[in-house]
Parts: C-alpha cells; sequence; structure tokens
C-alpha cells in the first residue's frame, strides 16, 4: 500500500510552509487550526516535517503520537521552539518525555531548565537532569510549588549536598 508518495508541497497552504506567508483572502475565513483538524494523520505527518513555525506549534498538541515524533524530527526545528515546547505545562507528557529522551536536546541547559520546571515531566528524569543545573535555578525548584515534592526534595537534597563540600 502506498501512502500518498507523490504528494507535491503545493497540497498545503502557503501560510503552513513558508515562514511569514499570510492567508489567502479566500481561506482567511477558516482558520489554520480547521484545516488541521480536517487533515488525516499521513498529511499531518507531511506537514509537520515542511511546515514552518506556526505549523509545528498548532501540531504539537496533536494527540498522536506519530504527529509529535514527527514535529520534534522535523530539520525545520530551532532550538527556541524546543524550549517552548519542554516549558509548556499545557501540552501532553509525551511531548516532555519525547525531548527528555532525546539528547541532542538535552545539549542545551535551557532545555534541561525548562523539563525540570515543568510538572509534566516524569519524576525520575526531572531528579536525572538536576545535577546539570545552576545553583540558582535549583534553589528556584527547591522553592516551586508546580513541579512534584519529590523534585523539590531532591533539589534541596542537592543544593545541601554542595553546600556541604
Amino acid at each position: 500500500m502506498q501512502v500518498q508518495a507523490a504528494m507535491d508541497d503545493n497540497e498545503f497552504p502557503k501560510e503552513l510552509i513558508e515562514e511569514g506567508a499570510q492567508p489567502q483572502p479566500e481561506q482567511a475565513f477558516e482558520s489554520l487550526y480547521q484545516r488541521l483538524l480536517n487533515m488525516a494523520v499521513n498529511e499531518k505527518i507531511r506537514l509537520a516535517t515542511l511546515g514552518n513555525k506556526e505549523a509545528r506549534n498548532l501540531l504539537i498538541k496533536d494527540p498522536n503520537r506519530l504527529v509529535l515524533h514527527s514535529v520534534l524530527n522535523s530539520p525545520k526545528l530551532t532550538d527556541d521552539e524546543v524550549v517552548s515546547f519542554a516549558a509548556n505545562k499545557n501540552l501532553s507528557k509525551d511531548v516532555a518525555s519525547i525531548i527528555s529522551n532525546k539528547k541532542e536536546f538535552l545539549k542545551s541547559y535551557a532545555v534541561k531548565l525548562a523539563l525540570v520546571n515543568n510538572p509534566k515531566t516524569v519524576v525520575p528524569m526531572a531528579i536525572k537532569l538536576m545535577p546539570y543545573l545552576m545553583e540558582k535555578d535549583l534553589r528556584n525548584v527547591a522553592k516551586s510549588k508546580a513541579v512534584s515534592s519529590v523534585v523539590v526534595a531532591a533539589a534541596r537534597r542537592l543544593i545541601s549536598q554542595k553546600a556541604a563540600k
């Protein structure tokens, strides 16, 4: 079974592919989100790879894990987008999980900090990332009410260990 291998780039609206493109006047009444809702999964996956920042920001909210993986594997994905996805507390746990399992994303300090501060990051991963944080950020995590009490306790324990050295 062939999955529309011959799909052209012109099949998607320009405002979803090109950076800074404006919607066509005849399509202005239909929002980008409504168009995404009507797309099949394979179209969403292709758009996640080819699309612009706005398309990726909409597709990252999709409940399908395949679409999430496509967004996070997109060659056009920037570090700033990854940081905003990691820090967004409204996204699914799958997003935090996928980001925390990719070594290329964890090279960034901002991503590590965002994942530790995100309550949707699984506790073992948040604790694993804590030794890489600066002391002032660890203190903020130790005072935070937004993260799990286990993460707060681990931050306090790390602060006391660093003070003992």
